[in-house]
């Protein structure tokens, strides 16, 4: 049975989602070997002649032949479900087998389409490759779930590579992601095994793969988009979290997305955002005018009145607490450690001249502007905010 002109056939569709369902598995908290098997027979029931007749049976008739054939009630239970959800309000499987296989069937569809050039352009999506990806994110979000989807998109764009060419390099750069993590350190590792002699296939994987990949990540964001927007979640509060690193975490960036959407409710977060956006406009311009880039460091023995040392004071104090609130993964903590620089901040405007004549103190307080920037970047990219 043909899944697709230009990407063979079910039977080779079942074998790649079968391989990612079982990658999947142990971050889902579903046991690999179970997940394998719903994989494989989660389409057996499309060469049924009840599914030929009714399409609209397609999964419900999987779970039937499955209870049937006496297979374990996850494995049934996935037939079923793997399919969902269909839409944004479908109901969105949570039993660990089914949310595998889920996310493996979806992840496998886009990236072979990607891999394909065949995108959804417009209102023209044939394969229903934006519902695809929203049920990714709904699965993901909706079962509290932290993946490294690039992770996932890399490796399955691989397996349609190696679909296309069967090369054996190909399969072991495809087990050096499993063992990395990344495409960029499974690449690096193949080709210092090879040296110079660097075969056509792996060129052209490492041409291909990272252009895709981010592409199609990009889908996912924009989608996730519409439906946070859909929540009430603000886009440009979207963008500065969009813009931080572990992006692919969707899990992640939706947990700092509502964090900073909380936070700019806030009197502190209102007024912080626009002491911030002032130093960021002052550092523009004069780093603009002068063609120096002013993020080295101030030094607090230059500071001369009590609100600069006061400044100079806060910014280390919220350092020292946003670091680890953001390893620890808490948002509020940080926004909140963020939130104390809002008077110093403030105070430091009223009293002090940045652009004073005086060339030392001048650069120390630009420097002193490139620390409040770079402080409050690593909360979110608060340049991207309207307001």
């Amino acid at each position: 049975m043909t899944f697709h002109n230009k990407l063979g056939s079910q039977a080779e569709r079942i074998g790649r989602i079968a391989a990612l369902a079982v990658e999947i598995a142990p971050l889902v908290g579903a046991d690999a070997g179970l997940a394998k098997q719903a994989a494989e027979i989660a389409k057996a029931d499309l060469s049924s002649e009840m599914v030929y007749e009714f399409p609209e049976l397609q999964g419900l008739m999987g779970r039937y032949y499955a209870e049937a054939a006496g297979l374990p009630q996850e494995v049934a239970e996935a037939c079923l479900h793997h399919y969902s959800p269909l839409g944004p309000s479908d109901h969105v499987p949570h039993q660990p087998v089914s949310v595998a296989v889920a996310l493996a069937d979806k992840i496998d569809l886009l990236t072979g389409f990607w891999s394909i050039n065949e995108k959804p352009t417009g209102s023209k999506d044939p394969f229903a490759l934006r519902r695809a990806a929203l049920g990714v994110i709904r699965l993901i979000l909706e079962n509290n779930l932290r993946l490294p989807l690039d992770r996932f998109i890399d490796a399955q764009l691989l397996r349609h590579e190696i679909a296309a060419d069967p090369a054996e390099l190909l399969s072991d750069l495809l087990a050096e992601i499993a063992e990395h993590g990344v495409f960029g350190a499974a690449m690096r590792t193949i080709l210092d095994r090879l040296g110079d002699d660097v075969p056509d296939e792996i060129r052209h994987v490492q041409g291909k793969i990272p252009d895709v990949s981010v592409d199609l990540l990009g889908f996912f964001h924009d989608r996730l988009k519409v439906y946070l927007r859909d929540q009430g979640v603000s886009h440009d509060v979207i963008d500065a979290c969009l813009a931080m690193p572990n992006s692919d975490d969707l899990g992640l960036l939706v947990k700092r997305t509502n964090a900073l959407q909380d936070f700019l409710k806030t009197d502190d977060g209102e007024n912080l955002l626009q002491g911030v956006k002032r130093a960021s406009n002052i550092l523009t311009a004069e780093e603009k005018k002068d063609g120096v880039e002013y993020s080295y460091g101030a030094d607090p023995k230059y500071a001369e009145t009590d609100e600069e040392k006061a400044l100079f004071a806060a910014l280390a104090a919220a350092e020292q607490n946003i670091a680890p609130a953001l390893q620890a993964e808490d948002f509020v903590a940080a926004m909140s450690a963020m939130a104390t620089l809002r008077h110093p901040i403030d105070a430091f405007f009223e009293a002090v001249q940045v652009n004073t004549d005086n060339a030392v103190l001048r650069r120390n307080r630009l420097n002193l502007l490139g620390e409040i920037h770079k402080i409050c970047s690593t909360v979110a990219d608060l340049s991207r905010l309207e307001g």
